[in-house]
C-alpha cells in the first residue's frame, strides 16, 4: 500500500515537471524567444562603460530626490495602512459575515488590478504632475495589498481564544480588541514595514511618468544619454534600499522576532531553558 503512494506521487511529480516544462516551451515559442536573442547583451559592456566612473557632481541632487522619494513612500504607506486596517478586519471572513466580507475583498482585488505604477499615472492626469500623485498612487496600492496581508493573517489565528471571549459574551468589537488585533500585532507590524519598502522601491520609478522622486531624474539622464549621472542616482537608490533592508532587520530583531531566534541558535542555559518549557506547558 505504501509502495504504490509512493509510485502515485513519484508519477505526480514528474507529470507536474513535464508539465511545467512543455508550458516553459510553448510560452518560450510564442513569443519568438530564441538563444540568438542574446546576443545583445554584450551592449551592457559598452552601457556600462560609459557609466563608469559615476558623477560626483550629482551628489547634492541625488540626496535631495532620494529623500522626496522616502517623502513619497511614506506619506503613501501611512495613509494606506490606516485605512487598511479596517478593510482588513472587515474582509476576515472569522470576523464578519460573508455579506459583509466578499464585496470588501472584491473592492481590494479592484485596486491591486492595476499596479502602483499605472496609478501613478490615473493620478497624474487626475491632480497633475508631482510628488502628489505619487502619494495617492502608492497610498491606493498599499490599500489593496496591505488590506489583503492583514485579511489573511486574522483568518489565520487560533479560533480557540476568539471562541472563547465569544462564548463569554464580548462583542465583535470586544473581540477584536482584546484578542485579534493583540495576536497579530506583530504580523502586521511586519507587514506594514515590507509595505515601506515596497513603496520606497515603488516610488522610485513614479518619476517616469511625471509622479515625482528619483525616477524623474533618471528618466531625464537617460533621455540625453548622461549615463555617469544616472548611474550616480542609481547608486544612491540602491544604498537607500540596503538601508532600509538593515533597518527593517534591526526592528523586526528587536521588537517582533522572539528571542530564540534573536540569539541565533545559541544554546540557552539549562535553568532558562527549563523555565520556558514550564511555562509552555503552563500555557498550553
Amino acid at each position: 500500500m505504501l509502495r504504490r503512494q509512493a509510485r502515485r506521487r513519484g508519477w505526480g511529480a514528474v507529470l507536474v515537471v513535464a508539465l511545467l516544462l512543455a508550458c516553459a516551451v510553448w510560452s518560450a515559442q510564442a513569443l519568438r524567444i530564441r538563444p540568438g536573442s542574446l546576443g545583445g547583451l554584450a551592449n551592457l559592456l559598452t552601457l556600462f562603460r560609459e557609466a563608469l566612473p559615476p558623477d560626483a557632481s550629482l551628489l547634492a541632487l541625488a540626496f535631495g530626490a532620494v529623500l522626496e522619494t522616502l517623502q513619497i513612500a511614506f506619506l503613501g504607506t501611512l495613509f494606506g495602512a490606516v485605512l487598511a486596517l479596517p478593510l482588513g478586519l472587515l474582509g476576515a471572513r472569522n470576523l464578519f459575515g460573508r455579506w459583509v466580507s466578499v464585496p470588501v475583498r472584491m473592492l481590494l482585488a479592484a485596486i491591486r488590478t492595476l499596479p502602483a505604477l499605472l496609478w501613478a499615472v490615473v493620478f497624474v492626469v487626475a491632480v497633475g504632475l508631482g510628488p502628489l500623485a505619487g502619494v495617492l498612487a502608492s497610498g491606493l496600492y498599499t490599500v489593496g495589498y496591505l488590506g489583503k496581508l492583514h485579511y489573511e493573517a486574522f483568518e489565520g489565528l487560533d479560533p480557540a481564544p476568539l471562541q472563547a471571549i465569544t462564548a463569554a459574551g464580548a462583542s465583535r468589537f470586544q473581540a477584536i480588541r482584546h484578542v485579534v488585533l493583540p495576536e497579530s500585532g506583530n504580523q502586521v507590524v511586519s507587514q506594514l514595514l515590507f509595505m515601506f519598502e515596497y513603496n520606497v522601491r515603488a516610488s522610485s520609478i513614479f518619476g517616469f511618468v511625471g509622479a515625482g522622486g528619483i525616477g524623474f531624474y533618471i528618466s531625464g539622464y537617460l533621455t540625453v544619454f548622461r549615463y555617469q549621472s544616472v548611474l550616480t542616482l542609481l547608486i544612491a537608490v540602491f544604498a537607500t534600499v540596503l538601508a532600509i533592508d538593515f533597518a527593517s532587520v534591526k526592528l523586526r530583531d528587536r521588537y517582533l522576532v522572539p528571542g530564540a531566534v534573536r540569539g541565533r541558535g545559541r544554546r540557552q542555559p539549562a535553568s532558562t531553558a527549563a523555565q520556558t518549557a514550564g511555562s509552555t506547558e503552563i500555557r498550553e
